[in-house]
Formats: structure tokens, C-alpha cells, sequence
């Protein structure tokens, strides 16, 4: 009894409850078995982390890490970040390259302290998913190739049942869902998927949800293949016959062939650049590489092979120290990753899945969520021109929202931090300056738009008031 007492860090009295109740959580796994001591190479740090499986059912467990507020957890909201792909791992990207407390360096393993983590305003919790996406596993291959939207959603939600079992001190804590890219799919269709079973689920099973938001989402296919092709045009990217071939060709998808010359002459247009951010340098010696996916293709822009070889992520060459970074076995016995042996190595973005399941818009979602009173928030960083800020705003005109609050600038550290309108149900935002990762190329302007969507307080109008 003195042993459980002290692993569980409870008074000796309430070793028997704990037993029962409180010790282990999802799974039979106790909480504290997922502790992180200390990462090779991690700077000292006062907040806990965490890092473990969660199984889905006899077959699947999604791999999570999980960071505490660096200041009052008690006293915070909890918020899941969300990558896209589909396919890319939010350890990877979201908690190691953008928004989480540590951020890889070239000289690995080295970590060191971001200063503008998206712990210091909540508990942040970043998960793999779905199965076959970075650590997260199955034992069954042909799970492999029969991924999809439908299948992520449900998975995560069932994670977040399960996850909420071993760790119950967060069960009734305000809970929201961030995320990027082709999280613009993943997040409204895993609140949706809350959304309605809150109505329908046990009180014990019932998740918090205040709201989401999502950055330089994919929305709607058709909107986001014309912003795309306007956004290329309108930053003197492509050439004007192109642009009129490529808007030929949206007009007229069964027409595929005769619009291979354009899709050739437009990859080739960004293949010199960074098309996630399109006026900063690019890794020179990444560039022969095969780069690494961060969103999906539009159908009707895929059909080529020179679209998949588009340089992609962000310069100085962090991509590279990731994946040398969660490879190495010290750092998976850390996590507590990679317990099964997976027959093949850990990547930003997987090599190993089949997507099977991609509507074409989400926009329904929307809908049917801002209807149902969820905190929203949109936002764009300026410069990607993967999933441009044109794409974005196509889509959400076509919601059809009344606008509350005019267009204006906001305000960060005396400066134009970017743009925002406010519509019934929905705030949308550009982030000046940044890319298609916004937390990467402009951390302190995305730390505040992140602090001013947890509170539901207007962004500063004003440059003194920033």
C-alpha cells in the first residue's frame, strides 16, 4: 500500500481508492507511468509534461504528448492542436516546430525554450493521428490503407474519452481544438463529432467543447483551388496565360489534359521557392529532396507529379532535425514512443497511409456549428500560398454571414499585427507577415491572437492599446 501511496503522490489513506478510482486511467494505465522526467537535450522546465499511448479498441493506440500550463494548469483551459497532411504529425510539427514549449535545433539533440509556447495561456495537448501518423500504430495493416476523414474523427474522439479517463482532473476544464492546414477538415469534424454526442452520451463521457480554431485551413475545394490560382497571379508568381488556363481548367475539371501544360508551368513557378511562405529563403540543400506534404492537392491540381514536388516547410532546414530528433531511441524511451517496434521509421508526414475519404467542403460544418453557439475563429497568415488567405475568404463569403464588425486592422507590439472582420458566429483574421505555419514565421503575433480567442476579447484596435 505504501508503494501505490507514493507512486500515485497521494496521502497512504487514499491508496485504496486510488486503486479503484484514480491511480490508472484509460486503458489501466496510470497517469503517472506517462510522465516525462526530462527529453535529451531539454533546457530545465517548471511544468509537467506528458507522453503515451491511448488505445482506441484491441487494435489501434493513438500517441499523444501532452504539456501543462507553464503557469496555474489548474486554472486553464485545455486545448488540442491538430496538423493536417492528411497524414502529419502534430508532435512533429505543431509541438516541436511551431507553438509547443520546445523547438528542435541542428545541432540535435538539442532542444531549446520557446519563449512564445501556447502553454504559457493553457494546457496543450498535441496527438498523432490517425493511426500510422507518426508514432501511433495498429497491429492490423489493412487499416493502413482505409484512412479517411470519418475514421480520424471518430478515433480522436475516442481518444479524447479515453485520455479523459486517465487524466480526470481536465474532464470539466473549458476544452477547445486549434490546429492548421488540413486541420481545416480535422477540427470542425471532430467537434462536430463531440458536438453530437455530448447530446447523446453519458454525463461521465460529456467534453467540455467551447469552440476551435484553425489557420490557413482547407475548407472547400472549389474556393480553395481559386484562391490559390488568384493568389499566384496577384503576387506575380505565374503568368497571366497560365492564370487563364488554370481558371479554365477549375471551369472545366473534365477537361484535364489540355490543362497539363499550365499545371507544369505553375509548379515550376513555385519550385524556387517556398510556396508556405513565399518571401523567405528557402533551404538550399533540401531542395533535390523529396519534400514533405503539409496539405493535400486539389483534385483538379494533383494529376501532375511536379505538384508533390514543391518545396515545402520552413528554412533554416527544421524539417531535417525533427525527424533525426524523434528517431533516436534515447528520446523515444523518454516519450514512452515506439513501445511495438514500428517496421518503419518515424516521419514529419506519412509514407505508410491511403487516403480514402475527403469531402469536398466542410463549409455544412460550419453551419451547422456556428448554429449551435461554438467560439470560431479563422485565420490566415499572409504570405502561404498553398492555402492562401483569397482561398480562405472565398470560403467563408460563401457562408453567407452577416458582418457584425467591419474590416480593421489589430494591433500587436505598436504594430499592424494583420486585419480582422467580424462576422455572426465567426471571427476571420489575417496574420501579416506569416506563412502557412503561422506560429513559426510570427510566434508572437500568433501567441496573442491565440490569448485574445481563449478569452473571446477583441484583439487591441489600437496601436497603444497593443
Amino acid at each position: 500500500m505504501a508503494t501505490l501511496a507514493s507512486f500515485c503522490g497521494w496521502a497512504r489513506i487514499l491508496a485504496l481508492v486510488l486503486l479503484v478510482n484514480g491511480c490508472r486511467g484509460a486503458n489501466g494505465v496510470a497517469k503517472e507511468s506517462d510522465k516525462v522526467a526530462s527529453l535529451p537535450g531539454q533546457p530545465p522546465v517548471d511544468f509537467a509534461q506528458y507522453a503515451g499511448y491511448v488505445s482506441i479498441n484491441e487494435r489501434k493506440a493513438l500517441f499523444y504528448w501532452f504539456f501543462e500550463a507553464a503557469t496555474n494548469p489548474s486554472e486553464k483551459p485545455l486545448v488540442l492542436w491538430l496538423n493536417g497532411g492528411p497524414g502529419c504529425s502534430s508532435v512533429g510539427y505543431g509541438a516541436a516546430l511551431e507553438l509547443g514549449p520546445f523547438k528542435v535545433q541542428k545541432n540535435v539533440p538539442s532542444l531549446r525554450l520557446n519563449p512564445y509556447s501556447w502553454n504559457k495561456e493553457a494546457n496543450m495537448l498535441f496527438l498523432e493521428a490517425p493511426v500510422g501518423v507518426g508514432f501511433s500504430y495498429t497491429n492490423k495493416s489493412s487499416d493502413l490503407k482505409e484512412l479517411g476523414d470519418r475514421i480520424t474523427a471518430e478515433d480522436s474522439y475516442s481518444f479524447l474519452v479515453n485520455w479523459f479517463q486517465r487524466f480526470p482532473e481536465y474532464k470539466s476544464r473549458e476544452f477547445y481544438i486549434a490546429g492548421e492546414s488540413y486541420a481545416g477538415h480535422y477540427v470542425p469534424q471532430l467537434a462536430e463529432v463531440i458536438y453530437d454526442s455530448n447530446k447523446n452520451t453519458s454525463k461521465d463521457k460529456v467534453i467540455n467543447l467551447e469552440g476551435f480554431m484553425v489557420g490557413n485551413a482547407v475548407m472547400d475545394e472549389e474556393n480553395d483551388e481559386n484562391g490559390l490560382i488568384d493568389y499566384a497571379w496577384s503576387h506575380a508568381v505565374i503568368s497571366d496565360e497560365d492564370y487563364h488556363s488554370l481558371k479554365n481548367c477549375i471551369s472545366k475539371p473534365d477537361n484535364q489534359f489540355s490543362c497539363k501544360s499550365a499545371i507544369r508551368n505553375f509548379a515550376k513557378s513555385y519550385s524556387e521557392i517556398d510556396i508556405y511562405s513565399l518571401y523567405t529563403p528557402v533551404c538550399v540543400e533540401e531542395l533535390d529532396k523529396k519534400p514533405r506534404r503539409l496539405v493535400s492537392g486539389p483534385k483538379a491540381l494533383s494529376i501532375h507529379d511536379l505538384w508533390h514536388q514543391l518545396p515545402s516547410g520552413y528554412d533554416p532546414c527544421t524539417e531535417e532535425y525533427a525527424e533525426k530528433y524523434f528517431n533516436r531511441e534515447d528520446v523515444q524511451r523518454a516519450l514512452h514512443a515506439n513501445t511495438t517496434k514500428i517496421s518503419y521509421p518515424w516521419t514529419l508526414c506519412s509514407e505508410v497511409i491511403n487516403w480514402n475519404d475527403s469531402p469536398s467542403s466542410v463549409l455544412p460544418i460550419y453551419r451547422k456549428l456556428i448554429k449551435g453557439g461554438l467560439r470560431i475563429w479563422v485565420y490566415s497568415g499572409d504570405t502561404d500560398g498553398r492555402v492562401p488567405v483569397t482561398s480562405t475568404r472565398y470560403s467563408l463569403n460563401a457562408l453567407g454571414l452577416k458582418i457584425k464588425e467591419e474590416w480593421s486592422a489589430w494591433f500587436c507590439s505598436q504594430q499592424v499585427g494583420g486585419w480582422t472582420v467580424g462576422y455572426e458566429g465567426l471571427k476571420f483574421l489575417t496574420v501579416r507577415g506569416a506563412g502557412h505555419q503561422v506560429p513559426t514565421f510570427t510566434p508572437k503575433r500568433a501567441l496573442s491572437v491565440f490569448k485574445h480567442f481563449l478569452s473571446g476579447m477583441p484583439l487591441p484596435n489600437l496601436r497603444s492599446a497593443s
